[in-house]
């Protein structure tokens, strides 16, 4: 089928295109979140990276293996010891408590009973159902479903995590511990993370990049900052215009290292948000900035500030 079917197209043939001609390499301890509305393609696209949907075109490759080659007992030992999955139909087994569940891919890894239980008790304790390990699923809320399942995927420490919308069901407070969890792990352990949401504020909070998908093909693919100072087509700018750019935009993205700046500098991490006052008060034209202790150049004070209160 020619690349430059629309949609329409494709759905005028008698098909439907879950993913379109879309091609993303996700780099070693990255987190890619990907975004879309319902029926976009993004809970298929997660699918296909696992192979649990066969693809019809192209390639996926894990660490350069292309693993639509591998066969069927292969597949399975790659999920088992480099994946991570956790998707929004919990697939809690009901006969088996919390920690049994939390426990069951390390069963399946064939790995100690004495190592299994210690290690799922650990998870366990870090998405805050300690107490409610010989519980069973039904005796659980929606919100604690979810966490046994965001537990038994990191029970098995995977290299790869597939996470579609996980923190859904959680309450605000719980979900924000989670997402600062996530964040801490990949700080320390750096996994690669493939995470699905809809809510755009924990889209900026997690991404190093964020992929927005309309009609199984990706609109565009880039930094949380590049997505909302530069929509590469009209659906992505109608996507991100609610979004507050002063909470988004950092330092170093406004930097241009060819600029000189006086004075003390500003961290290159630092939002527009985080610098208001210092911004509304300063009289410097040019603001140097420095990014892990090293000068990355200057910002134009003008620009920061048309991020901050909008462009004139």
């Amino acid at each position: 089928m020619p690349k430059d079917h629309s949609f329409d197209e494709i759905r005028a043939d008698g098909y439907i295109a879950g993913v379109k001609d879309v091609s993303i390499d996700v780099g070693r301890g990255e987190m890619l979140v990907i975004m879309g509305l319902s029926g976009s393609g993004k809970s298929t696209l997660v699918r296909c990276f696992s192979r649990l949907h066969e693809i019809t075109g192209g390639t996926i490759e894990v660490e350069g293996q292309d693993i639509m080659s591998l066969s069927e007992k292969d597949l399975i030992n790659l999920r088992r010891n480099k994946m991570g999955m956790v998707f929004q139909s919990f697939g809690l087994l009901p006969h088996r408590t919390v920690l049994e569940n939390v426990a069951f891919p390390l069963e399946m890894r064939g790995q100690d009973r004495h190592e299994r239980r210690e290690r799922a008790m650990e998870v366990v304790k870090l998405v805050g159902l300690e107490g409610r390990e010989d519980y069973f699923p039904r005796e659980l809320s929606g919100g604690q479903q979810q966490r046994v399942g965001i537990a038994r995927s990191l029970a098995i420490e995977p290299d790869i995590w597939f996470l579609d919308e996980p923190f859904s069901a959680l309450d605000p407070l719980i979900r924000r511990e989670m997402q600062d969890e996530f964040l801490r792990l990949q700080e320390m352990l750096g996994k690669t993370i493939v995470f699905i949401t809809h809510d755009f504020d924990e889209a900026l909070r997690l991404a190093d990049r964020i992929a927005i998908m309309k009609d199984g093909a990706v609109e565009q693919c880039d930094t949380p900052d590049q997505i909302v100072l530069n929509p590469a087509t009209e659906y992505v700018r109608k996507f991100t215009e609610e979004i507050d750019k002063a909470r988004v935009v950092k330092a170093r993205v406004l930097a241009n290292p060819d600029t000189a700046g006086e004075g003390e500098p500003v961290d290159g991490s630092a939002t527009m948000h985080d610098l208001a006052r210092l911004l509304v008060k300063d009289t410097r034209a040019f603001i140097p900035v420095v990014d892990g202790g090293k000068s990355i150049g200057a910002m134009s004070r003008d620009a920061a500030l048309n991020v901050l209160l909008g462009a004139e």
